[in-house]
């Protein structure tokens, strides 16, 4: 089949594609509106090869939108059609032009689909809403096997078997209101609306998030939504013959897409070059590298839980994990542009967090050996921070240029408001291997041994008032397959602060200061507190716990047991943990969840992660409020925002975990010391 070139790249562009261009300043190449592309001749296809125009005369047919020539690479010298090298990529971009122009009649694929189902019933494709519960199925326990899972199952995704699909192509549809039910049917996979009558997509068309093909060609579309850009499973998006001019660059979050189809469209010509050139992930990228930082969030919300009292001794603490260099790949975050994931970049603005918090007690998560030595521990010194870190245990056994990258917990406080008094590594794998009741079972050397995660414990005395303070800071293993092996790293954890909290008790009060004269204006200075035993001592657990609410690290946590049978021990052996089950004497409450009506705990932050394939809580501040009095916190980031994104990190979050801040007040020596026993009248 053989068509007279005219292709669209010939029309002459619209003003706006001058000299002025950022697009073109960002390929190097002038464009000029007054000059025409010269014409070439077309093409045909002969058992899927393309041939050039010599090998057949040109047919006296013609139509509006036919195949687009390529033209030449930017800065280089023009080539003739039947020289110039065409991409694979491209060549498959034509046969669907081709092939979508013919599928113009009402409800074409759905017909065809049937057509090919015809005679099978079992491979019918029908469209339901797989949110719906099936009565079918009702017997079915399709329950995880722990709670836990849900990390590692598609968040949200389509349950039913067959890729739920919507064919409204063809029937001549001029406009979709915002309001159309259309948009509720998350579960759709594929949306044709091709060949209509739109010249308008309403931004809504974001909420159906799970859409992998969009097919919007032949309509009469100028503009596109940015909102689009949500769309981040989309692998097929095709806009053939409409009337575009250019792509938002807000598409370049589309890290998922591998055809991007344009053709019989008058795109502006640097764009369509590198598409025909590179491809649709070369164009991606380059959309998503050139994309405006968009409008800077609203700030976070400070919320008051209790007062603080006048002269109350306040302890300030943040935890962030900052995700290591090493982790922060275009492969991991491909909707993240180049230059705010460069380690350059975002390293300043993590600082930026930390520094405007103003935190008494700083704990990091993911922190190279590199950066700790060459970035934060420098900068935080000079800011009045002295720091402990620990690395995963891996750091041992390698060069020393690889071990510059393993990542580990960092952990700074005030020198001119604390004292370190000891400092303890936990190495999670080694402890394990210490116990007795482990040293028999498979599930701990062909589970726990080769997760090498650690955590941090500090022990802090006030300069002033000799208050005493423990800071746990740790990292768990990520993978949801592996909910026994956190459960396992927590409860080793706990174990070891209960030891070094007791330890720490018995450790003598430092010498009391000179006496002051009572005539020099100054207040005396409060006694030293006593601490009976380490339950006692103000306590603060933070870190990236991997785990959800709804999980057994939490259940753990927040209520000093859990059972032998929890379901995230996945029927695994560890000794007495899955025996007798767990508990620790700590008690502690996240400094996040409160009590909202009926009783019922409520999440301060409803997300603590935030990335294209998962928003939900994995990050903690647990604290002991037997000494410990909740002030306030750093509240959720604005709804609003969260809507309008793909995930973290973008040019204003650094990592794809939010940082935590609470602010608490030492009770009172009076109130954590026993009561003396009554006076004896004789």
């Amino acid at each position: 089949m053989y068509y007279p070139q005219q292709s669209p790249g010939t029309q002459k562009l619209p003003p706006h594609h001058d000299q002025n261009n950022p697009w073109n300043r960002h390929l190097g190449v002038g464009v000029n509106p007054q000059a025409q592309p010269p014409t070439s001749p077309g093409y045909m296809y002969t058992n899927g090869a393309l041939m050039g125009p010599h090998h057949m005369a040109p047919m006296q047919h013609h139509h509006q939108n036919s195949l687009g020539h390529f033209p030449s690479p930017p800065n280089h010298q023009q080539q003739s059609p039947a020289a110039q090298p065409m991409s694979r990529e491209w060549q498959q971009q034509l046969m669907k032009y081709e092939t979508m122009r013919t599928a113009r009649s009402p409800h074409h694929r759905a017909r065809a689909n049937a057509v090919a189902a015809r005679g099978n019933v079992s491979k019918t494709i029908t469209i339901t809403n797989p949110n719906q519960p099936d009565p079918s199925k009702a017997a079915v326990d399709d329950t995880p096997p722990s709670p836990s899972m849900a990390l590692s199952m598609a968040v949200n995704h389509p349950s039913s078997t067959t890729a739920p699909t919507l064919d409204m192509g063809g029937i001549n549809i001029k406009c979709i209101p915002p309001s159309s039910g259309l948009f509720s049917f998350a579960f759709l996979t594929a949306l044709y609306l091709n060949h209509n009558a739109l010249t308008s997509v309403p931004p809504e068309i974001s909420k159906l998030r799970h859409l992998e093909v969009l097919d919007l060609s032949a309509n009469n579309l100028s503009t596109l939504p940015i909102e689009l850009g949500l769309l981040i499973n989309l692998k097929e998006f095709l806009l053939f013959d409409n009337h575009l001019s250019t792509i938002p660059p807000e598409f370049g979050t589309l890290h998922r897409l591998k055809t991007l189809g344009i053709e019989g469209n008058p795109l502006d010509t640097q764009l369509k070059s590198l598409l025909q050139k590179d491809g649709t992930v070369a164009l991606i990228s380059y959309l998503r590298d050139n994309a405006p930082m968009g409008l800077e969030p609203p700030p976070r919300p400070l919320i008051h839980l209790n007062p603080i009292e006048p002269g109350a001794e306040i302890v300030k603490v943040i935890s962030y994990n900052i995700l290591c260099e090493r982790a922060a790949t275009t492969k991991m975050y491909g909707y993240t542009p180049t230059w705010a994931l460069a380690w350059d970049y975002r390293k300043n603005k993590v600082m930026q967090e930390v520094v405007e918090s103003k935190a008494d007690i700083v704990c990091l998560q993911e922190v190279d050996i590199g950066q700790y030595e060459e970035f934060f521990s420098r900068h935080l010194t000079e800011m009045g921070y002295e720091g402990v870190y620990g690395a995963k245990s891996r750091y041992k056994t390698m060069q020393d240029s690889d071990r510059r990258q393993v990542d580990g917990c960092a952990t700074f406080f005030k020198k001119d408001r604390y004292q370190l008094v000891e400092n303890h590594l936990i190495e999670f794998n080694a402890i394990a291997m210490q116990r007795q009741d482990f040293k028999k079972t498979d599930d701990m050397f062909n589970r726990v041994l080769g997760k090498d995660h650690i955590g941090v414990i500090v022990l802090l005395e006030d300069l002033v008032t000799g208050s005493r303070i423990i800071v746990s800071n740790t990292h768990l293993h990520w993978d949801a397959l592996y909910s026994d092996v956190k459960l396992v790293q927590t409860a080793l954890l706990l174990e070891e602060v209960e030891k070094i909290a007791h330890g720490f008790a018995k450790y003598p009060q430092k010498p009391p200061d000179p006496p002051i004269p009572d005539d020099d204006g100054i207040p005396p200075r409060p006694p030293q507190p006593t601490y009976p035993d380490g339950t006692k001592i103000p306590l603060l657990v933070c870190g990236d716990f991997n785990s959800i609410p709804s999980s057994g690290v939490y259940d753990f946590l927040s209520t000093g047991t859990l059972p032998a049978t929890h379901p995230d021990f996945l029927l695994h052996t560890y000794g007495t943990y899955t025996s007798e089950g767990l508990r620790h004497k700590l008690g502690l409450k996240s400094a996040y969840t409160t009590l909202g009506s009926g009783g019922v705990p409520e999440e301060i932050m409803p997300v603590t992660n935030v990335t294209a394939g998962f928003r939900g809580i994995l990050d903690y501040v647990w604290y002991t409020p037997g000494n410990l009095i909740l002030n306030t916190v750093v509240g959720e980031i604005d709804k609003g925002y969260l809507e309008k994104i793909v995930g973290f990190p973008n040019p204003y979050f650094p990592s794809d975990h939010i940082p935590l801040t609470a602010t608490l007040t030492i009770k009172a020596q009076r109130e954590m010391a026993p009561r003396p026993p009554p006076p004896v009248f004789s």
